[in-house]
């Protein structure tokens, strides 16, 4: 069996550990001693990081775990669940607020006009296919009321089956898409337009601030559209491309 590199079990455990505590734990849950006596403490193999980093769910396991969500209040008014799509190994995630009006209707993320406008900026700007090189996703998969904010609680309720979706796909890079999913993911209030083009770490992966595609469509200024070409440079660049 092929023991993981010790970057990656600890980017897992790290993963691991922030799943539980977003999912309400205050103590790591443990059924047996950490260290029984017929098991050596000097041996240097991390075994019970190896087995758990093993666990990790696909992305149809935590599709079925999520189930016809009744978790928080957004379940009575929509239509259908957004997931999320594309490709399960992508190297880049995107990650936007929430589903608007189309996406609720058609159960997938980014079809609308600011959708548009992301696959232009994938496929046009960076030369990628949407599909096949990339995942797209929401820090909620229903649709908020009016297309406003999600509440915190709302944010609460998903926030442990997007770090699933990322643990599943482990990207080198994800994009974060206007301030409510940079807030989200960061724990603190972002000002976007000045913290845009800027890396950070969420849970161990790579995490790239940018403008939403649908605040570029109404501010659709060259300034922008020269910010957001930019941004994209620098996480082609952390792709190797």
């Amino acid at each position: 069996m092929q023991i993981p590199d010790r970057t990656r079990l600890l980017r897992e455990l790290k993963n691991q550990l922030l799943f539980l505590k977003d999912a309400g734990y205050s103590e790591i849950p443990i059924e047996s001693e950490l260290f029984p006596e017929n098991i050596s403490t000097s041996n240097t193999t991390p075994i019970n990081i190896v087995e758990n980093s093993q666990k990790i769910k696909t992305l149809t396991q935590v599709r079925d775990e999520l189930g016809d969500c009744t978790r928080c209040k957004l379940s009575n008014g929509r239509k259908n669940i957004v997931f999320g799509s594309g490709n399960p190994n992508a190297d880049l995630v995107f990650v936007g607020e929430g589903p608007g009006a189309d996406e609720d209707e058609q159960g997938l993320p980014f079809v609308g006009r600011a959708g548009k406008k992301l696959t232009e900026i994938i496929e046009k700007g960076m030369n990628l296919n949407r599909e096949k090189d990339t995942y797209i996703c929401n820090i909620v998969k229903c649709r908020p009321p009016g297309n406003r904010d999600p509440e915190k609680e709302e944010i609460e309720a998903c926030n442990p089956f997007l770090l699933q979706q990322l643990k599943a796909i482990q990207p080198k890079v994800v994009v974060a898409l206007g301030k409510p999913a940079a807030s989200t993911l960061l724990g603190r209030t972002v000002p976007i337009t000045k913290e845009r083009g800027t890396w950070h770490d969420y849970a161990g992966f790579k995490l790239m601030l940018t403008l939403h595609p649908a605040y570029l469509l109404r501010a659709y200024t060259i300034e922008n559209r020269k910010a957001v070409h930019s941004d994209m440079k620098m996480v082609l660049k952390e792709l190797g491309q």
